[in-house]
């Protein structure tokens, strides 16, 4: 790979992208093939937090740790008796970890393949046609630009009175490499990276205690269906403290002690590590947006317009650095439009069906609307619901924890929202993404095949169920 004190052709470029997550390796890429010119710059995480530290290896830690759970709690019940069962943990890290270096290497494969030019550094815009690049070892290369796109992402948010240390109080991308599984841990925050990293363990043997300060899990999702979600989590065995504020956190030897306010009442749980996943913010520190006045929302986000603009000709910025959701998936869609429309293209993102998901087990996907949101926004809807336990195939696979949710306009029949808790709900809530992206009315999805027996009848019934012609309950 390119390094940034490596010389190159030219220093000229049409685009140079500041980030190499999934927003800005995937612009990198598309402005590539639309023919400008590109470089991408990046401090050598190539794909990002998502890539290094967050979607992939979290997801690989997920499931080797149901596979784990999974042996000790139900292989039995299939005649698969297992002798003594133990769990390998160094071995377990390093297949996570061989496949985050997998994946990292393909993005090298894939800037060469479209010749992107890849600078190893921190970038910082030292003009509106100018990017710094400055390399581990001190030294500097300037590239020259029409066109920069900032997609930095973003880090987590440290609370007051629970400073990151890195051994006791972690972030996620610690509670990735435990060399041990904790005695107890307590997580602080039961949001998606909350109640993931927290079942990880959970299921490894670790006593987890998630503190959460709104009265349950998981509050941007389906309450109904994070409700039943948490009784199912309860049985793997973690346990959720509610309206709970942590206030601080204390080393004392070898232990962390947790202070969190529950009403008026102080109390204090003792652990080997505590979890900090109360949100992230944009990093925009160094990248010199002061000096060329690009602009910042009250809350540190990069102001944009509906064509990922900034204030300032010719800087562009998309992903978690301009605020709402902070998804992969979002990144990567904002990433393409922005570089279609620097071109001319029609370059578009549909907020409406950006779809969500948890990935505990079950998984907790939705897209949309939930049936609360919809009624608060002043709409008439018909619901239709389906349990996973009426699913031959969910049942042939042990694995029928769930329902699936789909909320349509009472008037008009369009989807609104879907939302489903399944072991598989990552998969199947795709068809009713593109069923929205269509515009799909809940009899369009209730009519279309649905092979049998597949998991994904249970869509087919939730919209059936909406004009209360589900068969199979």
């Amino acid at each position: 790979m390119t390094q940034a004190s490596d010389p190159v052709a030219s220093n000229s470029y049409d685009l140079v992208v500041i980030g190499a997550g999934p927003g800005g390796y995937v612009a990198a890429i598309r402005a590539a093939q639309l023919g400008m010119k590109v470089a991408c710059v990046d401090k050598g995480w190539w794909g990002g937090t998502c890539l290094n530290v967050g979607c992939i290896p979290s997801k690989a830690m997920l499931d080797s740790s149901n596979r784990y759970y999974e042996a000790k709690t139900k292989l039995a019940g299939h005649g698969i008796n297992i002798g003594n069962l133990s769990l390998d943990l160094p071995k377990l890290l390093a297949r996570k970890d061989q496949v985050v270096k997998g994946m990292t290497g393909g993005i090298t494969y894939l800037f060469k393949k479209n010749k992107v030019d890849p600078y190893t550094g921190t970038g910082r815009i030292a003009a509106k046609d100018t990017v710094e690049v400055k390399a581990a070892d001190g030294k500097t290369t300037t590239l020259k630009t029409k066109k920069i796109l900032i997609a930095t992402g973003s880090i987590p948010t440290e609370l007051p009175g629970l400073p990151f240390d890195g051994k006791f109080v972690v972030t996620s991308t610690e509670a990735l490499d435990f060399k041990e599984v904790p005695k107890k841990l307590i997580v602080v925050g039961g949001g998606y990276i909350g109640v993931e990293m927290g079942s990880v363990w959970a299921r490894l043997g670790s006593e987890v205690v998630v503190l959460e300060f709104t009265p349950g899990i998981l509050p941007l999702m389906d309450q109904e269906l994070a409700g039943r979600l948490q009784v199912l989590l309860e049985k793997q065995g973690l346990k959720f403290k509610f309206g709970a504020g942590a206030q601080k956190a204390e080393i004392k030897g070898d232990k962390v002690h947790v202070t969190y306010k529950v009403g008026d009442k102080i109390e204090t749980e003792i652990a080997d590590k505590c979890l900090v996943c109360t949100g992230r913010k944009p990093i925009v520190a160094g990248l010199g947006l002061d000096a060329v006045g690009v602009e910042l929302d009250q809350r540190g986000f990069v102001k944009v317009d509906a064509h990922y603009k900034t204030n300032v000709d010719g800087i562009y910025a998309i992903g978690d650095v301009i605020g709402g959701l902070m998804l992969a998936h979002k990144a990567e869609e904002e990433g393409v439009a922005a570089a279609e429309l620097m071109v001319g293209k029609a370059g578009h993102v549909n907020y409406k069906t950006v779809p969500g998901v948890v990935y505990t087990h079950p998984e907790l996907a939705q897209v949309g609307l939930t049936e609360a949101e919809a009624k608060k926004a002043g709409m008439e809807v018909n619901v239709g619901k389906f349990p996973m336990t009426a699913n031959g195939r969910a049942k042939s696979i042990d694995d029928a924890d769930g329902w699936v949710k789909i909320v349509a306009d009472a008037k008009t029949d369009r989807i609104v929202g879907v939302q489903i808790l399944a072991g598989h709900a990552s998969d199947m809530i795709a068809e009713c993404v593109v069923a929205m992206e269509l515009a799909a009315s809940s009899e369009d999805l209730a009519r279309s095949f649905h092979a049998h027996p597949t998991l994904s009848e249970a869509v087919k019934e939730a919209a059936m169920a909406v004009d209360k012609r589900a068969i199979h309950v």
